[in-house]
């Protein structure tokens, strides 16, 4: 029974330990469907650009700040998910973040903003944690929104796949923009 627990508590380190080349939660939920499509936006990177370091697990290790236009009347709540595709064992979830007030259009460095709730990412924490690749690779980061037509209901510490799983056939539009890290 004692080495049980041992090859237990290793393997569960050795996932914290790895950043993005670990286990990052289950991510198995399809992305929502939309027929309207929102716009992200950074003033810390452009679509397709370097994530800067101070929104990474080497730097600061806050959010960037994020614009959003185009969300449609109607909508109740935005999210907000990041995940890292290109991740060894899977999609890593970086923020999980929810009913977050579809009237304010951008969000500053570090901000979740007043009223939103935010989910367990694939470090096994609630909030935001940023880029952190294995180092000598390069990794894409896709910062996907989602306008509903309702307030989700989930529990606190949701996983991406329960917003998903949420969001599907209440999403009125998305958006993505994808910033790349290496290390």
């Amino acid at each position: 029974m004692r080495r049980r627990l041992v090859i237990v508590a290793a393997s569960a380190a050795v996932g914290l330990i790895s950043g993005c080349g670990g286990d990052g939660g289950d991510t198995s939920a399809p992305p929502p469907s939309a027929s309207q499509r929102i716009t992200v936006s950074s003033p810390a990177f452009a679509d397709g650009g370097t994530i800067p370091r101070r929104y990474t697990c080497d730097g600061g290790n806050v959010s960037p700040p994020l614009s959003f236009s185009g969300l449609p009347s109607g909508s109740k709540g935005l999210a907000v998910l990041v995940e890292d595709p290109d991740a060894p064992h899977g999609t890593f979830v970086h923020w999980v973040v929810w009913n977050a007030p579809p009237s304010q259009g951008g969000w500053t460095t570090g901000q979740v903003p007043r009223g939103a709730e935010q989910g367990r990412n694939g470090f096994r924490k609630n909030g935001y944690g940023g880029p952190c690749p294995p180092k000598g690779q390069r990794h894409r980061y896709v910062f996907s929104a989602y306008a509903a037509d309702r307030v989700l209901h989930l529990a606190s510490g949701a996983s991406a796949d329960a917003v998903k799983r949420a969001l599907t056939g209440h999403a009125l539009a998305s958006g993505h923009l994808t910033g790349r890290y290496g290390r």
